[in-house]
């Protein structure tokens, strides 16, 4: 990313960022978004519970009911129902926030977490499995393709590589969409995307080419929506050490006729070292980025897969 770039926005739950906003007067600072990625991306701020007008210190609130619908109510006095406000502020964020590319949310709370939000039966009894918070879910209702995640997860090397190599694909998408949908940029796009997809997920990859290949006289359109939401899904699954080398071996082989016999069997040795769990994937990239800087490959150098995201991010040294 270039530094005229425009920094991708990613949506955040305002405590995260260090805001006093909790309900206790505290916040939950999160130094990988507040200090490490702000270099990156631009961080709008949210919370929800202070902007319906619930002050600061205020009483809980919690979940209770159905978990498929349940309700928020104060824990001091369950008088105090703002799910309908919680909704709304939802789908009034999710259409003022429409140029953002992720959203981090903040784990466990009843109206901005993703998942496994304790919900409790009327007589206080917690509900087996969880819900989700209630204005999280009404954003996501509206934005079905952003890539979303919650903070605590983002711990993890593999699910915080995930997530941001989705919010840069997200980006990359909404770019195209402002240079207009074309046939050709969206096969050049798709082209792009070839080994990304499959690293996460070489079935989807078929599918995702099929589409494209059935374009015919179907409007850009009409095809690019639905392309993207499939892409999307497809990149949320992980890739693996499994699926990396095989991404590593297919563009190892466009340097089998520049490379020498010994710098090959370096190439396999590191690859292997990778897959066996010995060495990060950082390893065997920067060897192939070094042999492509030596050998060019135009087809190579346009894939997102060589730098999906920031390389300071050092998002691969870590998986």
């Amino acid at each position: 990313m270039s530094n005229s770039a425009v920094k991708p926005k990613i949506a955040i739950s305002a405590c995260l960022m260090g805001a006093e906003v909790r309900f206790n007067g505290g916040h939950k600072e999160s130094r990988l978004c507040s200090r490490t990625l702000t270099d990156y991306f631009e961080f709008v701020p949210v919370c929800p519970e202070v902007a319906i007008g619930l002050g600061i210190p205020r009483q809980p609130i919690r979940l209770i009911g159905d978990p498929e619908h349940p309700q928020a109510v104060g824990t001091v006095n369950p008088d105090l129902n703002v799910t309908e406000p919680l909704a709304a502020y939802g789908e009034q964020m999710a259409a003022e926030l429409g140029d953002i590319c992720g959203y981090i949310f903040m784990q466990k709370s009843p109206s901005c977490g993703l998942d496994r939000v304790k919900v409790y039966h009327a007589n206080g009894a917690p509900v087996d499995g969880g819900g989700r918070g209630i204005y999280a879910q009404a954003f996501c209702e509206r934005h079905p393709d952003l890539p979303v995640e919650e903070d605590g997860r983002l711990n993890d090397p593999v699910l915080r590589e995930n997530f941001l190599t989705r919010v840069f694909a997200y980006s990359a998408w909404q770019q195209l969409l402002r240079e207009g949908l074309s046939r050709r940029g969206l096969t050049e796009f798709h082209s792009r995307y070839k080994y990304q997809l499959m690293a996460h997920n070489p079935v989807q990859y078929k599918t995702l080419g099929n589409l494209l290949g059935t374009m015919g006289q179907t409007e850009p359109d009409t095809i690019g929506p639905r392309y993207f939401s499939e892409l999307m899904a497809a990149l949320k699954k992980c890739a693996t050490r499994r699926t990396h080398s095989n991404v590593l071996q297919h563009i190892s082989g466009y340097l089998k006729q520049a490379i020498s016999a010994e710098d090959k069997q370096e190439m396999q040795h590191v690859i292997g070292q990778y897959r066996h769990g010995i060495v990060p994937l950082v390893v065997p990239m920067t060897l192939l980025k070094h042999h492509f800087r030596q050998h060019p490959d135009p087809y190579i150098a346009q894939q997102v897969y060589l730098q999906p995201h920031p390389e300071n991010l050092s998002l691969r040294n870590a998986i």
